[in-house]
């Protein structure tokens, strides 16, 4: 499973890391890679060895102090 989430808020690279840490912790994701856009929508490629809900996904976003904004692919 490969999904892309939108997210508002990041602006360095402790960010990126604070994000990429919580979403690594959730069960089956195996990467996750940050686009970094400073002040801006930054993306975030997450991949999984199964299904995750979107929820469970911006849970995770939203527990490092971010949101997941518009349609994730």
């Amino acid at each position: 499973m490969n999904t892309t989430l939108n997210i508002s808020g990041m602006t360095c690279n402790h960010c990126a890391l604070s994000v990429t840490e919580e979403l690594e912790a959730l069960d089956g994701v195996t990467d996750v890679s940050i686009d970094l856009h400073p002040n801006e929508i930054s993306t975030a490629q997450v991949t999984a060895d199964r299904e995750i809900p979107t929820e469970q996904l911006s849970e995770a976003v939203a527990e490092a102090g971010y949101t997941v904004v518009g349609d994730h692919a």
